[in-house]
């Protein structure tokens, strides 16, 4: 990223301590829970703000343009590609995926954290570009078994797609050991702790207080 944001001022720090956001990553194989915690992370960290991707796939029933993805014809990604006006994208079931710059920039200047539900390969260019910024979190099913229960259970998706599915699934747990941290999804209230305590623990680093240094300095006058 270009700049340095603004510094967040963490209210839960009773020193009144600033930090460096964070650029919080979910990434699991599609049906093993991902879009549900990211939801209740949401709704639970008022700190937190989600990164809404471009992308050129078709808008479904009920999704919204701008809150759910921000939709796109090719020659427009491609022209977003060429601008340099993404931080990471992909190629996914045929389809291209985006995270657009300017709107992570804008979240962290209003001092807010990003969460970003995107795959392995827009998890390693992010953390190629933001680095320590970044922190990375793969959710894995159960079993693969009970990843294809769940697919099939959603009645959405023809056998063939769900056959894709569950071939991309097996490619993106082979990319597990590019995470920062590893957690199974075998119960949602258990697994969603865990994200929790994951964000908490990575909001009170020492390398993201920035002004740690004024403090010590005040104290050891």
């Amino acid at each position: 990223m270009d700049a340095d944001p603004e510094p967040i001022r963490d209210a839960a720090d009773p020193h009144h301590f600033r930090r460096r956001g964070v650029l919080f990553v979910l990434s699991s194989p599609s049906g093993a829970g991902k879009s549900t915690i990211a939801r209740k992370l949401l709704a639970d960290e008022p700190e937190l703000g989600m990164s809404v991707s471009a992308t050129t796939r078709p808008m479904r029933p009920g999704e919204i343009d701008g809150r759910d993805y921000h939709f796109v014809d090719l020659e427009e990604f491609r022209r977003m590609v060429a601008d340099d006006e993404f931080l990471e994208w992909a190629h996914v079931f045929g389809q291209r995926y985006g995270t657009p710059r300017a709107q992570i920039e804008t979240m962290l200047a209003a001092g807010k954290d990003v969460l970003f539900d995107i795959d392995w390969q827009g998890a390693q260019q992010l953390f190629q570009i933001a680095g320590g910024d970044v922190v990375r979190v793969f959710i894995f099913p159960p079993s693969m078994e009970e990843l294809h229960r769940r697919l099939t259970s959603r009645g959405t998706d023809a056998a063939e797609v769900i056959d894709a599915r569950m071939a991309r699934a097996a490619n993106e747990v082979s990319h597990w050991d590019g995470y920062d941290y590893v957690l199974v999804n075998d119960d949602v209230d258990a697994c969603f702790a865990g994200v929790k305590t994951i964000l908490a623990a990575e909001r009170l680093k020492r390398s993201r207080q920035t002004g740690l240094i004024g403090f010590i300095r005040k104290l050891t006058r």
